[in-house]
């Protein structure tokens, strides 16, 4: 401060006066938004429906089941993600793993994205029986599709 108060000594008082004063907005508004301005643009904060239309799900009911499938291998990656993989049973790479849609879960795939692709499982002829567990399977489009098989009919209702 003292070094200001020296420097200002050696103009002429009256230079100062005459000095235009610029207002503290101008020059501080600028400086200031460079500093603090949100760097993040504003689509960022926008509601997302747009992309549950695009894949096709619901926000209000979220699908109960996720579809994982590991597509990458696991060499070169550090061991923590080596974990993640064995224990959430990914170890063969293309071969699907249903797990539940929960928030533990969807913690630990966080961190495996990059390795794995995720399907919701969706149920058109809805969730099978116990005696029909045997006789289905997951498409491509991840529906898990029931094969019933036809069931013998009684003969008292052939002969009536």
């Amino acid at each position: 401060m003292t070094g200001v108060c020296r420097g200002l000594g050696f103009f002429p008082f009256k230079a100062l006066a005459e000095a235009t004063i610029l207002s503290p907005s101008t020059w501080f508004v600028s400086a200031r938004s460079k500093i603090t301005k949100a760097r993040v643009s504003k689509e960022f904060f926008e509601e997302r429906s747009k992309d549950h239309e695009k894949y096709g799900g619901d926000p209000d009911q979220p699908h109960k089941l996720h579809i994982v499938t590991r597509v990458k291998s696991v060499k070169r990656r550090p061991y923590w993600e080596k974990d993640l993989v064995k224990n959430l049973g990914l170890e063969r790479p293309h071969v699907p793993v249903i797990h539940k849609n929960t928030t533990s879960v969807n913690h630990l795939l966080k961190f495996i994205k990059h390795l794995v692709k995720i399907q919701p499982l969706k149920t058109p002829y809805g969730l099978p029986a116990e005696e029909d567990m045997g006789e289905t399977y997951i498409n491509c489009k991840g529906e898990l599709i029931v094969c019933r098989l036809l069931k013998p009919v009684d003969p008292k209702a052939i002969e009536s």
